[in-house]
């Protein structure tokens, strides 16, 4: 047994440094399947304290580090490289909620805290943690913070970095910063926590976060909307927002080729109109008040974009049962790809008035190259995230098209550049993106990024291989 692996194990127990093969392969494979790398060991900390030991332990070895949340990442930043050198650090064990202040609308949780788990704490106590997403009973807050997740209703709450008041991280010598405070002002300084929000572990490991808590939603309404196409979508979401203001807290675009993949592999799932329409939209409006109509109110808005020709045909749900199937057939898309097979995707923003213009220009220039691309396109268009997914529809021409990956991101990637948008909208970069954004970043802003790289990990332990390039 080497002296490392020794010293890992008296600082978190025997039990929680593996290095069975088999013990540890469902931590070396990324949720979609296409990254596999090897490690020395994976450690299971418990709390900040241990973590903190296991980091120093490898610093002083210089070995590299990952950190791993539940491993639902799309972008491979969550695995090791193939080079067996480093140590993958799983946070499943780090899960207490540490304070719940209700007074101050904040929650103290820990790394290892399911999103699901936090936002049952918070309905326990009468309030709401909005962030949501399909994976949210296995994703783990630490991974939503290195990540800076978005999901549904970035709309109306924001993405993590404006769910977060303070943070507690471990850093890559084995120190730990605490910032956990809960306050709304703090002008003291730089704002630390916001470094390692979005760095995907490259600069340390979080280990406990204070989050915003909110009024408990208690009047909600869903609908499916058909409209003629994505312009009018984004004028429905204009109207919608004149009318309702902040009670619109959801607003999903769905291409038919998305519904068609759920209707096909999800079972249970049933279409939501009686006829097929190329653009769908989900929307949902909600309201802490117990009385508000909101149904009524989002009927009264349909009808009046139908008068418009902004829709063309919707579903109310008339329960809580109706609108969780509504939401199932948006939030089940990116499992019924994983189950039709491999696609080449993208996860883009650009400004939402662009949105049209970016489905209608990149369809075009990819069925001039290849006329049977199938587009899976669907997100979250009312801030501008769009998930932007291809692939050949007979299963046997798709492994030549996925072989030309390099050519469809050039087309994607280059149109999202060009309307003023990134090419990573809530995913990350990880191993996926970590060389493509060069094309797309400044040099002084890859300088300024390597800068802080250098500051805060000047051995270059945390994470190798993902995000930045590091200098040549």
């Amino acid at each position: 047994m080497s002296a490392l692996i020794t010293a890992l194990k008296q600082r978190v127990g025997v039990a929680n440094v593996l290095t069975d093969a088999q013990e540890m392969a469902p931590f070396l494979t990324d949720w979609r399947g296409r990254y596999h790398g090897r490690a020395r060991a994976i450690v299971r900390p418990a709390t900040t304290a241990e973590l903190a030991a296991a980091v120093a332990v490898c610093a002083e070895a210089r070995v590299p580090i990952v950190p791993q949340g539940g491993n639902t990442g799309l972008c491979g930043g969550a695995t090791p490289l193939d080079d067996g050198r480093a140590v993958v650090i799983a946070l499943t064990r780090m899960r207490r909620v540490r304070e719940l202040d209700v007074d101050n609308d904040t929650i103290c949780v820990e790394a290892g805290c399911t999103l699901a788990q936090v936002q049952s704490a918070a309905a326990e106590a009468g309030r709401l943690f909005p962030l949501s997403l399909a994976s949210e009973g296995s994703c783990l807050i630490g991974g939503n913070l290195s990540t800076n997740a978005g999901g549904v209703q970035v709309l109306r709450y924001g993405n993590m970095r404006e769910l977060v008041l303070g943070l507690e991280v471990v850093l890559p010598d084995g120190r730990i910063w605490n910032g956990l405070r809960g306050l709304r002002k703090d002008n003291t300084g730089y704002d630390l926590k916001q470094l390692f929000i979005g760095a995907e572990g490259t600069l340390g490991i979080i280990s406990a976060a204070v989050l915003k808590l909110f009024p408990q939603i208690r009047a909600r309404a869903t609908a499916w909307v058909a409209v003629p196409d994505p312009q009018a979508a984004v004028r429905l979401l204009g109207l919608l927002r004149a009318q309702c203001g902040e009670r619109v807290s959801a607003f999903e675009l769905v291409g038919r080729s998305a519904l068609e993949l759920v209707l096909r592999h999800i079972r249970g799932a049933r279409a939501p109109l009686a006829a097929p329409h190329d653009w769908s939209v989900l929307v949902e409006l909600s309201d802490p008040a117990h009385d508000a109509a909101l149904g009524e109110q989002l009927e009264r808005v349909l009808g009046a974009a139908c008068d418009r020709g902004l829709a063309l045909d919707a579903s109310i749900a008339a329960s809580g049962a109706q609108a969780d199937a509504l939401w199932a057939l948006r939030e089940n898309i990116s499992e019924a790809q994983r189950i039709e097979g491999i696609s080449i995707k993208h996860d883009v923003s650009v400004p939402v008035s662009r949105i049209p213009d970016f489905l209608e220009r990149a369809g075009r220039a990819l069925r001039a190259r290849w006329p049977d691309v199938r587009v899976v396109a669907f997100g979250h268009i009312g801030d501008g995230n769009l998930h932007y997914n291809l692939s050949k529809s007979i299963a046997e021409d798709n492994p030549a098209f996925i072989a030309r990956t390099h050519e469809v991101n050039r087309i994607v990637h280059d149109l999202t550049s060009e309307l003023g948008g990134s090419i990573s909208a809530e995913h990350g970069l990880g191993q996926l993106k970590r060389d493509e954004i060069l094309r797309y970043k400044s040099s002084v802003e890859m300088e300024l990024m390597r800068t802080i790289k250098r500051a805060l990990d000047p051995m270059q332990l945390m994470n190798p291989g993902k995000l930045i390039v590091p200098e040549a």
